[in-house]
């Protein structure tokens, strides 16, 4: 945005200590929240994955801060400080350049760290571009995944879209501009033309979403390699009728760890089907009939 927003009047209570978990803008300055800038502008510390990044929003809103770089590379370095001042009662905010942290973003370890200590962490909700996508994309939402970045390379890209692509859900994937039509490609082939978006810019002057089939959307010239943050969205696929091949197959492998009773239950709740005869065919299986 050209013109930043005037900034609202501040609360003057005192954070407690603890972490606090930032979300901050994905684009538009404006979605920041008012509980996000009461701690950002009270927080004794503050983690920022790019300082730059940070120091632009911070000043969009007339705040000063001193920052402590907090990203994969700088974690080690920054996490016994950051447990020190955690240890001397103080309040510490994390941000990530955009969005929420911890989603696909560094501060995992440092938040189970915090919790073993024995310290309080506070999640101070707010812009996600998973969420911001799902709500546009004109897909189921009762149920989805958020399955991050896929891998770079075609094949282990395939490979791991291959583990998620019998989750009966609305999957959400983020991807680079320069992968995305090899991306699209591949989960085509390995997921079959499921409807799909791909939403990019979310937030920003030039805020886009295609929607159609995972065939239409690898072929679509406007995705050819385009600029900015982009998220992949994809519908769940047809469900379809287990087998007793398919049936047989994981009450076999359910025998190895479980007594036939509790082998029947959790087959029939994974496939959707008649306990009480899943478990005469376990009983069958064990006796090796």
């Amino acid at each position: 945005m050209s013109r930043h927003p005037p900034a609202p009047p501040l609360s003057d209570v005192p954070l407690e200590p603890g972490l606090y978990v930032v979300a901050t803008p994905i684009g538009n300055l404006r979605d920041i929240t008012l509980r996000a800038l009461d701690v950002l502008a009270g927080c004794d510390l503050l983690l920022a994955e790019d300082t730059r990044v940070t120091g632009k929003l911070l000043s969009a809103y007339g705040l000063s801060k001193t920052m402590l770089r907090y990203d994969e590379h700088a974690a080690e370095r920054a996490r016994p400080r950051i447990m020190a001042a955690l240890e001397q009662g103080q309040s510490v905010a994390q941000v990530s350049d955009a969005g929420t942290p911890l989603v696909s973003d560094p501060g995992f370890r440092l938040v189970r760290e915090v919790i073993a200590a024995g310290h309080r962490v506070f999640p101070i909700p707010g812009p996600s571009a998973a969420l911001a996508a799902l709500t546009l994309a004109g897909l189921p939402t009762d149920r989805f995944l958020f399955a991050g970045f896929p891998p770079p390379k075609s094949g282990a890209r395939r490979t791991f879209l291959a583990e998620v692509a019998n989750v009966h859900a609305t999957l959400i994937f983020y991807e680079s501009g320069p992968r995305l039509r090899a991306s699209l490609t591949d989960m085509a082939a390995v997921f079959g033309d499921r409807e799909a978006a791909v939403a990019r810019e979310l937030t920003k002057l030039f805020e886009t979403t295609v929607r159609g089939t995972l065939s239409e959307l690898a072929a679509d010239p406007r995705l050819d390699a385009p600029k900015g943050e982009i998220v992949i969205l994809v519908g769940p696929g047809v469900e379809q009728a287990s087998t007793a091949e398919d049936a047989d197959s994981a009450l076999t492998e359910a025998l190895t760890r479980l007594p036939p009773g509790e082998a029947a239950s959790e087959v029939a709740k994974a496939l959707g089907l008649n306990r009480r005869d899943l478990y005469r065919r376990a009983m069958a299986l064990k006796d090796g009939r």
